[in-house]
């Protein structure tokens, strides 16, 4: 027996789960009020006792077994599920390889630097003559020290080596303040004999410690104070702990906040964090400049799939929006749904996205920081109204164009019926396509016969970390048989595949009387 099936024999889901939820018996079964979604009404959490497994039938439509169950209610990846379940069942996993054991060890060793790093920053910021126009400055942002204190901000002195002596003094190894980001190194131009030149890699700057999910010391983002220096904004380059794209920075803040919301907020800068953190918008994360990944994407759904993105208002903004837009539609679950019988007597499934992506209009040259620490109310007022994701693509694209061109109606309609197909909802996606058609002045019609001549989405797994295990798509397998022996094939086919989804395919058949 594996290890997995050993914790899975010895804990008992309805003991793990009626820990955090209320459950009745019903027959076999247990049920309950769903702990992943704001529900008092209808209960529509089960819990299978005999198979160890669970499912929402309600709004998240999800299910698993216990390390699913524990992965969805801590936030956590399955290894730190395994880890966790296995110690409540009193198993012992097996021993990590020696190279694993090492790669650990250097982790800790970066992170433990990381940890001094900060402490290092936050004295030049607080306690010396240089780190006060540092301070000045965040407080003229509408930054309180405490908030500064909380997020750990600081300031690199205007030095190439204030931080290399410190740390070596200390008992760190070039070496280790080069892997953990904290020094460069410049090699000699052909030609030349001295040796590289090592020296700090944040100097005059303001520093904001970037830590991973679990709140761990990752690296650092710096912000310039002298105008003239260039890049404005200057991550950690990429380092064993540290992968910008691997990162969302203040989510090991806001995590539980998300979860208890069910909605995050994507804004675009450090101060943006901060600001909205301290106004007591505690759901809000930043890609710390860089263009949404998937990954990061995947970060986030494991505590909500509604999403809102804050980002510039300006022509890079709004690219930069749209492009995350396209991640977040890649990397968000989509469900495969069972549909109605085409012309060929073949039953149709198409996949609906399994999330809400919502953007927010900002005042013409404001950020968000700007916007709240101006009116924290009228922050709450430009959520309220943050428009569907099929809205604001339709009017982005459509600003400033000739709307008589029909290469420019066609581009249009291409970019935006996926989307429109994507929405679980018929009576959504039929207000969508006609509001469309007004848009383009096209019969509704004519987007309809694209939607049928597009091929069907392929459902598309969760965005994997590197190095993740993948299974290749199953293919599609296609009957031309009479409508109710499609149907079964179909049935079973998606059944063996998928085995939860036998409600679904129950009341499939109920609607066909079979």
């Amino acid at each position: 027996m594996s290890s997995i099936d050993e914790i899975k024999a010895r804990i008992d889901i309805v003991d793990l789960v009626s820990e955090t939820v209320q459950l009745r018996r019903t027959g076999k079964n247990h049920i309950g009020f769903c702990p992943f979604h704001s529900n008092t009404r209808t209960p529509s959490f089960v819990v299978f006792a005999e198979s160890g497994t669970w499912r929402c039938f309600g709004q998240c439509n999800e299910g698993g077994d216990i390390f699913s169950y524990v992965m969805k209610k801590e936030g956590w990846d399955f290894s730190e599920a395994l880890k966790y379940l296995a110690e409540r069942a009193g198993v012992q996993l097996k021993p990590v390889t020696p190279q694993d054991q090492v790669a650990a060890e250097e982790h800790d060793r970066l992170r433990e630097l990381l940890e001094e790093a900060v402490t290092f920053y936050r004295h030049h910021l607080t306690a010396t003559s240089a780190g006060k126009t540092a301070l000045d400055y965040l407080h003229k942002r509408g930054l309180k020290d405490e908030t500064m204190e909380a997020f750990g901000l600081g300031y690199a002195p205007h030095s190439f080596d204030a931080a290399r002596n410190h740390f070596k003094s200390k008992g760190f190894s070039d070496k280790d303040l080069l892997d953990a980001g904290l020094l460069t190194e410049r090699a000699a131009e052909e030609g030349e004999s001295r040796a590289p030149s090592i020296y700090d890699r944040f100097r005059n700057r303001i520093m904001f410690p970037i830590r991973d999910e679990r709140g761990r010391m990752a690296g650092f983002g710096a912000r310039i104070l002298d105008p003239n220096d260039i890049p404005k904004f200057l991550n950690s380059p990429q380092t064993p702990v540290f992968d910008k794209g691997r990162l969302f920075y203040g989510l090991d803040r806001a995590r539980k906040s998300i979860r208890t919301q069910d909605q995050v907020v994507i804004v675009e800068g450090y101060l943006d964090v901060i600001a909205l953190h301290q106004a007591g918008f505690t759901n809000v994360v930043s890609p710390m400049g860089t263009a949404l990944t998937e990954h990061q994407l995947y970060l986030v759904k494991r505590y909500t799939r509604r999403i809102v993105l804050a980002l510039d208002p300006d022509a890079a903004g709004a690219k930069a929006t749209l492009r995350g837009l396209q991640v977040a539609r890649q990397a968000m679950d989509h469900e495969q749904e069972v549909v109605a019988f085409d012309a060929r007597g073949l039953l149709g499934h198409e996949a609906r996205l399994q999330a809400d992506i919502r953007v927010t209009t900002l005042p013409e040259g404001m950020d968000p920081d700007d916007v709240v620490n101006r009116d924290p109310a009228e922050w709450e007022r430009i959520l309220e109204n943050a428009r569907p994701v099929v809205v604001h693509v339709m009017e982005t694209l459509a600003a400033n164009r000739d709307m008589d061109d029909p290469k420019v109606k066609n581009e249009i309609a291409a970019q935006v019926l996926p989307l429109i197909e994507d929405i679980p909802s018929s009576i959504e996606r039929d207000t969508y396509r006609q509001r469309l058609a007004r848009l383009l002045r096209v019969d509704e019609r004519a987007l309809q016969g694209e939607v049928r001549a597009t091929p069907p989405r392929r459902r598309r797994g969760p965005a994997r970390p590197a190095g993740a295990e993948t299974q290749a798509a199953p293919k599609a397998v296609g009957f031309a048989v009479e409508a109710s022996l499609a149907l079964e094939s179909h049935c079973l086919g998606v059944l063996l595949r998928r085995p939860e989804l036998s409600y679904r395919i129950d009341r499939a058949l109920q609607e066909h009387g079979m």
